[in-house]
């Protein structure tokens, strides 16, 4: 729990820069423009857009925030140090930046002294006077300075001097934040913090020695002094005073040893005040420092304030959005924000958490907008089935024999393939029928299913035929879909729609296929998971079967059949309380 003297930390998202490097993700401007917007409602006060001119689609970007700018968080535009040997006034690439017409710039340039000779092949002195010459010029035009010390841990442990050479270039010509970047995400926790801990010393004592690093006469304000909105953007927050005289640091740490999120906190114990990284810590290669993770773990655990309380509840959520938009599947694992981060399987765990949920809970799930779920498998005790049972509005009394049935059913199920943990709907329907209320909204008499191979083609016509008994009257439909599930779900849907509307409004939302004994060929027995949904709500079932006709017609007759029953339940709540 953070308070008003929690110290003070500084988020810096990069997903639409660095996250955007990850292999196979891919956004449009609209798709940047609307994770942009999510991440200024969670709080985040900077957030790096891309690099102006590396792209058009970057340019777009810049430009339209210039026209609807972001209600709270700074825009960050990204670029790189002047090449050799020319000068940052007649540098395009800079003037690219100074288009995208945002108050702060972040500057990368060569802290290791492999990749001033080797990548830039250009001497050490001709890359401090890049890093000088760039930082120098943006200042002119009006522009406050990050500057990412790129390599930087590797370059301190191969010379150290020069490295820090590259941060005083930096701070004399106007940097207001250094920021330490892992780019090769090889380093360790413990090398970190030393590190950390001897740049905070060594730029503390090159402030006192230096004043103000010529940025003017040192001001009487507090670092931490809020700055009002400039012309061009809408943000005010509190940000580190322009004219204070000690440089902050910053850690950027990419995952490559799985360390990216350890080493960003042993850099902020070390007295780093940034912290950049991603959603769900997309990134290049194994990804970026993960601010799902961080953002908890630094202001709940640690004792820092990042954003306020009621903005950390926005956190699933948000992780969620930006895996949506950027057509990732969520990491139901991931720690905070995952499906299953506060999910119990096991009975002792279960009814432990009913008591207490500290038992098996590190924090509060509600704290970061999600929430505990009771799973249910063939691992589940009878505490499990009944909190299940309470979560859908099924009061089970212990009791009585239909518990124990419904326990022992789905221990019977899962062994023979079935997965009630991935499809709760099915599981309601199964705690209904043993309780002896499952609606009969309509009962399947059989089906066939005729498909057309077409040579030279990729897909194939599908002809699903049903015969349905719905209120004492027998219907025969038939409908085409491009496969066989597809049509088996159309011609469903047609023989049912007369009778339940409602239909006409689920859709079939995913479609999962699992062959569960594959050294048994072509016998192999099958599970299929279908996802349906409303438009407010979605809702997982299973077949098995070792034909996967009948499996998948097991699951899509099940999820019309639970749709149907949320539709039921809503009108009768609704007649209820009227």
């Amino acid at each position: 729990m953070t308070t008003n003297s929690s110290p003070q930390l500084w988020l810096y998202d990069t997903t639409l820069r660095d996250g955007t490097q990850r292999e196979g993700l891919s956004v449009s401007i609209e798709d940047k423009l609307r994770i942009a917007k999510r991440l200024d409602q969670l709080g985040i006060p900077f957030i790096e857009g891309g690099w102006p001119g590396a792209n058009p689609k970057d340019v777009q970007f810049f430009w339209q925030l210039q026209e609807n700018p972001l209600k709270q968080a700074e825009i960050v535009a990204f670029c790189s140090t002047r090449r050799p040997n020319t000068t940052a006034a007649t540098e395009p690439m800079l003037q690219d930046i100074l288009a995208a017409g945002t108050r702060w710039v972040t500057i990368f340039g060569k802290s290791w002294d492999l990749h001033v000779t080797t990548g830039l092949k250009t001497t050490l002195e001709e890359n401090l006077a890049m890093i000088r010459d760039t930082i120098e010029y943006l200042r002119s035009q009006g522009r406050r300075i990050i500057y990412d010390a790129e390599h930087w841990f590797d370059g301190y442990k191969h010379n150290r001097d020069y490295a820090l050479q590259t941060l005083e270039a930096a701070i004399a010509s106007g940097a207001e934040w250094l920021v330490l970047c892992d780019t090769n995400g090889g380093t360790l926790p413990h090398e970190i913090s030393q590190i950390v801990q001897d740049v905070v010393r060594v730029t503390g004592e090159w402030g006192m020695g230096h004043g103000a690093w010529g940025m003017g006469k040192e001001s009487t304000r507090s670092p931490m002094t809020p700055i009002a909105s400039t012309e061009g953007t809408s943000a005010t927050h509190w940000l580190p005073n322009a004219q204070s005289p000690m440089p902050q640091i910053g850690i950027h740490t990419h995952n490559d040893s799985e360390m990216a999120v350890a080493n960003a906190i042993a850099a902020v114990m070390a007295g780093a005040k940034m912290v950049q990284g991603t959603i769900n810590g997309y990134g290049e290669r194994c990804g970026n420092a993960n601010l799902c993770s961080l953002i908890p773990n630094l202001q709940l655990k640690a004792g820092y304030s990042c954003i306020t309380e009621d903005q950390l509840t926005q956190l699933t959520e948000a992780s969620r959005f930006v895996s949506e938009v950027v057509n990732l599947a969520p990491d139901e694992h991931a720690p905070f924000v995952g499906r299953s981060a506060f999910a119990h399987k096991g009975g002792i765990h279960v009814s432990a958490v009913e008591r207490n949920p500290l038992t098996y809970e590190h924090i509060q799930p509600e704290q970061v907008g999600n929430s505990r779920r009771i799973v249910i498998s063939e691992q589940s005790g009878l505490s499990n089935v009944l909190a299940k049972a309470r979560s859908f509005g099924i009061e089970l009394d212990q009791q009585k024999a239909e518990a124990r049935e419904i326990l022992q059913r789905l221990k019977d199920l899962e062994s023979e393939g079935f997965q009630f943990e991935a499809a709760e709907a099915s599981f309601v329907l199964l705690m209904h029928e043993a309780l002896g209320d499952r609606q009969q909204f309509f009962e399947v008499k059989g089906f066939q299913v005729h498909c057309d191979l077409i040579e030279g083609k990729e897909t194939s016509n599908a002809l699903a035929t049903v015969k349905v008994a719905v209120e004492g009257k027998n219907i025969l439909e038939a409908a085409e879909g491009n496969g066989p599930v597809a049509a088996l779900d159309a011609a469903l849907r047609k023989a049912l729609v007369n009778f339940y509307p409602q239909i006409a409004s689920f859709d079939l939302t995913d479609y999962k296929v699992r062959i569960l004994n594959g050294h048994t060929g072509t016998a192999a027995k099958t599970r299929v998971l279908v996802e349906s949904g409303n438009g407010h709500q979605r809702w997982t079932t299973v077949g098995v079967s070792t034909n996967i006709l009948a499996a998948s017609y097991q699951a899509v007759v099940e999820g019309l059949e639970y749709g149907l029953l949320l539709q039921s339940q809503g009108s009768a709540a609704l007649k209820a309380s009227g």
